[in-house]
């Protein structure tokens, strides 16, 4: 298995990225802002994706994006093929995009939003802490990307403060001065019970 930054010769993987995204979204049954093969492809050629490889077959992707004027980076679209689950590649893949990100934006705050508990605690062991969606960046380009996610009216409801996705950031700054202990799976899974159930209070509350 090779994991290695993408370029321009793997933009033939795109379409089987976006396919498997989007299967991985519905067999979840969670929200995803949908990808297209053209801006992965773009992603490809500006050195800022990841892709893991299995010979020739598509095994896993990760890829980076910047926002507000690169003060803040996320690495997005984390994705491993059906054959190739179970077996640890989405950790392999998470950390050399994170490294990737750290390399090619030093000063840059790392960011994350998502719904799974896997994905938060690998977060975490990178040095990631969750935060409230004010402390993310402000580019509204961002938040506008979630608006093919079917949890959009939620995130349009609570005026962006709040979703079913739980935000996480590294800090360069901070984490070089405080040495945080990576955050216990099932601390993730009692966050995400009390966020879900606030939410269902409150629309139960605007039905009546």
């Amino acid at each position: 298995m090779d994991i290695v930054i993408a370029h321009s010769q793997h933009t033939i993987y795109a379409p089987i990225i976006c396919d498997t995204i989007a299967e991985a979204a519905k067999v979840r049954g969670t929200g995803i802002a949908k990808r297209t093969p053209e801006y992965i492809r773009t992603k490809m050629q500006n050195g800022n994706a990841v892709i893991a490889l299995d010979g020739e077959k598509f095994a896993g992707f990760c890829y980076i994006e910047q926002w507000g004027h690169g003060k803040f980076v996320a690495n997005s679209g984390l994705i491993v093929h059906p054959d190739y689950r179970n077996q640890g590649l989405a950790k392999l893949i998470k950390k050399r995009v994170f490294l990737l990100s750290r390399e090619k934006f030093p000063e840059a705050k790392i960011f994350s939003i998502t719904t799974g508990l896997a994905v938060m605690k690998m977060n975490s062991d990178l040095g990631y802490r969750p935060v409230t969606f004010s402390e993310l960046t402000d580019d509204q380009q961002f938040w506008n990307g979630c608006q093919t996610c079917k949890n959009y009216d939620i995130l349009q409801r609570t005026e962006q403060r709040m979703c079913l996705c739980t935000g996480m950031i590294y800090d360069p700054e901070k984490q070089a001065s405080n040495n945080t202990k990576p955050i216990k799976k099932s601390v993730f899974d009692r966050l995400k019970q009390i966020k879900q159930h606030l939410i269902l209070k409150n629309d139960s509350h605007e039905k009546k």
